[in-house]
């Protein structure tokens, strides 16, 4: 039976701090009555579980991991994590803006260029690893701690963690067909707050309606439809830490009304707009 959310047990805090805008993190002491449907992030995303055990989807990934285990989701990876058991599914996540943690890749000399390299690994149970993030965490959501030990201990984090684990090597070889998917996915991005029609984002990135209805959902993991309200959730998000009204943010998002924004925010997020809008300082 599908679980749903309820909001009296969500109390999942979310932490952001202003002098620190390359970085957010959230805290999950019972995620029992948690479902996430498959999604994205714009950020590259790194989380501890801390108890019981949850099914985890990323990519080709589909296992069951309990406490011990860092997973590690690269931006734009289509992924789901859900409770699996009954005992508490305990969790803490770090989100960390892509041109961030593409500098520091640069820095460290682990590429030419800037752009951002994922990781082949996407989950380790490490030992060393497990207990430094848990370090990096506490320093992070502490109140008290100034911005310059927060950030220092997000690089020293982050080192560690290149250092210990390979990274995925970029393939320089696109068919033309997967080229196609990519701008039918940035078309969808780029225009995520207005009506978009198929003919629109066949049109956008050459292709029959048939063959990117298959071909996308092969490549992305969900349909545009899908992938589209992904988008405008990220959206809402980005608006509702600037601390604009929700009405307002899901007009603007491109949904109906509130409602509709709301339903698709909690089944992204596993969290109100209200709750997520509130944690910012």
């Amino acid at each position: 039976m599908r679980r749903t959310v309820r909001s009296s047990t969500m109390p999942s805090p979310f932490w952001r701090d202003a002098a620190l805008p390359f970085i957010e993190a959230r805290t999950v002491d019972d995620g029992r009555e948690i479902c996430y449907v498959k999604h994205t992030h714009d950020t590259f995303s790194i989380g501890a579980i801390v108890g019981g055990t949850s099914t985890y989807v990323n990519g080709t990934t589909n296992q069951h991991v309990g406490r011990g285990v860092l997973v590690i989701i690269d931006p734009e990876q289509v992924h789901a994590c859900n409770p699996y058991g009954p005992d508490n599914w305990a969790y803490r996540m770090v989100y960390v803006d892509v041109p961030w943690l593409a500098r520091l890749q640069h820095a460290l000399g682990r590429d030419a260029n800037t752009d951002f390299h994922g990781f082949s690994s996407k989950w380790t149970q490490r030992r060393d690893l497990f207990a430094q993030f848990g370090r990096f965490y506490r320093t992070l959501v502490a109140p008290g701690v100034d911005a310059l030990a927060k950030e220092s201990a997000a690089v020293a984090f982050f080192t560690r963690l290149h250092g210990a684990l390979d990274r995925a090597v970029p393939d320089a070889r696109r068919s033309d067909d997967n080229a196609k998917l990519a701008r039918a996915a940035d078309y969808i991005a780029a225009h995520c707050r207005q009506p978009l029609t198929l003919d629109a984002i066949c049109a956008a990135a050459d292709l029959s309606p048939s063959y990117l209805i298959r071909a996308f959902g092969a490549r992305y993991g969900m349909t545009p439809h899908a992938f589209l309200i992904d988008r405008r959730v990220q959206y809402g998000r980005a608006e509702l830490r600037r601390g604009r009204p929700i009405a307002d943010v899901a007009l603007d998002a491109g949904f109906a009304d509130q409602a509709h924004f709301q339903r698709a925010f909690r089944r992204i997020a596993a969290a109100t707009p209200g709750q997520y809008r509130g944690a910012a300082r």
